[in-house]
């Protein structure tokens, strides 16, 4: 289905309707990677209704612990055409690690995954060693053990991302081992055989 379509269908909801988060969609401004504005005109504010529950569930989390923080999504459904554009944009480097194949599809591209962060009660970003998008061994949750022995990275960022995972692993959802901020929902195999993906 397009993207352009899929206002009103029952299986996705607008991130509008999931209280208690606040939206900052980096690929629909030039604060991402390839930097510049990939959604363009495209409404990308929205989720798999069981994604969309899983971040209601991490939101209830977090109004549960102290400090007051609260979800920032940062990118939600990517459309398959935007997929495919990233993927050219890295064709031939070895940072393609940092995506999915088209071939095979972006689980976000199904509204099945989130990039998030935390923010405090001030609106802040919470520190988490590295930006969004960073496409360095530092945004890698596998070896942030490796990174505090180096002083790369320190322990409140540590602290911070599992604050994060803490959230989002709770609510269901899972992570990868490559970036901090990325959390599919659901089984990707499933995902990719059984549900409906966005063009």
């Amino acid at each position: 289905m397009l993207c352009e379509l899929m206002a009103g269908h029952a299986d996705f909801r607008s991130l509008a309707t999931i209280a208690g988060i606040s939206v900052d969609l980096r690929y629909a401004t030039a604060n991402n990677f390839v930097g510049r504005d990939l959604y363009g005109q495209l409404d990308c504010a929205w989720l798999h209704r069981q994604a969309a529950a899983g971040i209601e569930a991490a939101v209830a989390h977090l109004q549960r612990q102290p400090g007051g923080y609260r979800l920032l999504l940062l990118d939600a459904l990517r459309p398959h055409r935007v997929q495919e554009t990233l993927w050219q944009c890295l064709v031939g480097t070895p940072l393609q690690q940092y995506l999915a194949d088209p071939a095979k599809g972006s689980i976000h591209s199904f509204g099945m995954a989130v990039d998030v962060t935390l923010v405090d009660s001030a609106g802040m970003e919470l520190d988490m060693g590295t930006g969004f998008d960073d496409l360095s061994d530092l945004s890698h949750p596998k070896y942030e053990q490796k990174h505090l022995a180096q002083g790369l990275l320190s322990q409140t960022q540590i602290h911070n991302r599992q604050m994060l995972r803490e959230a989002m692993l709770g609510a269901g959802f899972s992570g990868i081992s490559t970036e901090w901020w990325h959390f599919d929902f659901g089984d990707r195999t499933v995902v990719r055989r059984d549900y409906l993906r966005i063009a």
